[in-house]
C-alpha cells in the first residue's frame, strides 16, 4: 500500500491495518525460523509497510493536535 493510499484512510482504519501488518510480520518470522518462508524479501517489505503506517498515523495525530491548539 502506497503512502497516498494510506493518507486517504481514517485513523481507525490505519490502526487496524497496522495491527494486521504486525501480525503478518510475526507470522513471517515464524515461517523463517521453521524454514517454511521461501520469499525472504517479504520481511523487509513488511517492516517498511509498518514504518509507513506508523509515520502517517503520527502525522495525522500531530495535525489533530495542532488544530486543537489554534
Amino acid at each position: 500500500m502506497k503512502a497516498g493510499e494510506i493518507r486517504l484512510l481514517s485513523v481507525e482504519e490505519i490502526r487496524s491495518k497496522l495491527a494486521d501488518t504486525r501480525q503478518e510480520l510475526m507470522n513471517l518470522r515464524f515461517q523463517t525460523v521453521t524454514g517454511q518462508l521461501t520469499d525472504t524479501s517479504r520481511l523487509p517489505q513488511t517492516r517498511r509497510e509498518i514504518a509507513r503506517l506508523e509515520t502517517i498515523l503520527r502525522e495525522k495525530e500531530l495535525a489533530v493536535q495542532q488544530e486543537g491548539e489554534k
